[in-house]
């Protein structure tokens, strides 16, 4: 099947104990983490060969950080080292009517000051078949955006299946800056992925009669979404992934797939949350593994929203379950009772 590459920032993140406020905590968990390396850890515990990309600084932050990747079997030969400093997000969890926040301490990160001097993607992409970023690494920087359309063109002349994560972080850019930068980025891309604001906040297509704060979506109006984004783009594949958030404690989660002209909708399960940070990439994840492996449209979309399901019930980011657990889920053992 070839090799995955996934591009990005590999970030430090620090988050208080429990459910603790960043005002009142004492202590600090530490954990490495990023979208698209989030995505790479998921893949190679599916059992894909999976490569992460990404620029850290020469000291131990980065040593630690490019650890926690090879740990799970993700290959981080093709990372650099250069000057610049880790980027930090600060995660504080939140429960019932109280919201999660993060605080991103992320200027002038190795990755955000890397150029297209210090990536050979010709060499990147030797053994490779699909390439994955999101819209979070333009973000970081003009450079970052230049490297990511850089990678784009490399990875199209090769004929790699391009997808992209949406991903709009409103803490790292305007929606007008994100709409010019992912326009031109969105002409190499063959599966572009959604959450339910994505294509609203960053190409200002919009889902009638849905309001995301509150929590109200209505499906039929994301098959609009899909449809559009598909006929802007000419994406082979949309996907859209539908959160409807009860509260910070329980969502209902499922998603639409756009595939050949036809639309496929998944299970919805009612999901308690134990940490969501990470769900959309384990969709994203899911959804590559499933295609790499070359499930129908509907098992894919299915295997997909099951493993990202699964993740929100997991404290970190990286998505540590296996295909057989989706796989259960996907079946239709979702009763949570007790293995053994």
């Amino acid at each position: 099947m070839g090799k995955v590459i996934t591009f990005g920032e590999l970030m430090l993140k620090l988050s208080p104990p429990t459910y603790k406020r960043l005002i009142q905590a004492h202590q600090l968990n530490v954990e490495y983490s990023g979208a698209e390396a989030n995505v790479a850890v998921c893949l190679a515990n599916f059992g894909l060969a999976v490569s992460f990309v990404t620029a850290v600084p020469d000291n131990v932050l980065g040593d630690a950080a490019i650890n926690a990747l090879r740990h799970y079997g993700v290959d981080v030969s093709k990372i650099i080292r250069k000057d610049g400093r880790i980027g930090i997000y600060f995660s504080e969890k939140g429960a019932s009517q109280r919201p999660s926040k993060v605080i991103y301490d992320r200027k002038d990160s190795a990755i955000a000051l890397a150029t297209e001097a210090d990536f050979d993607w010709d060499s990147i992409f030797h053994d490779a078949t699909w390439f994955h970023f999101t819209g979070i690494t333009p973000a970081l920087s003009d450079d970052a955006a230049t490297l990511c359309l850089a990678a784009c063109k490399a990875a199209k002349d090769k004929g790699l299946t391009i997808s992209c994560d949406l991903n709009y972080r409103s803490k790292l850019w305007n929606k007008e800056k994100a709409n010019n930068v992912m326009t031109e980025l969105c002409q190499y891309v063959d599966i572009c992925i959604a959450n339910e604001a994505d294509a609203a906040d960053v190409f200002g297509i919009k889902a009638e009669e849905s309001d995301v704060d509150k929590g109200i979506l209505n499906e039929q109006s994301y098959i609009s979404v899909a449809q559009q984004l598909q006929k802007k783009f000419g994406f082979k594949q949309v996907a859209i992934t539908l959160r409807e958030s009860i509260s910070a404690s329980d969502n209902n989660w499922s998603a639409i797939l756009l595939d050949d002209n036809r639309i496929y909708t998944s299970h919805k399960y009612p999901i308690h949350i134990v940490d969501r940070i990470g769900g959309g990439d384990s969709f994203g994840a899911g959804l590559i593994y499933a295609m790499m492996i070359g499930f129908d449209p509907q098992h894919a979309l299915e295997f997909a929203v099951a493993a990202s399901c699964l993740k929100q019930t997991i404290e970190g980011d990286f998505n540590l379950v296996t295909v057989g657990e989706v796989e259960s889920l996907v079946k239709g053992n979702h009763s949570g009772r007790i293995s053994r």
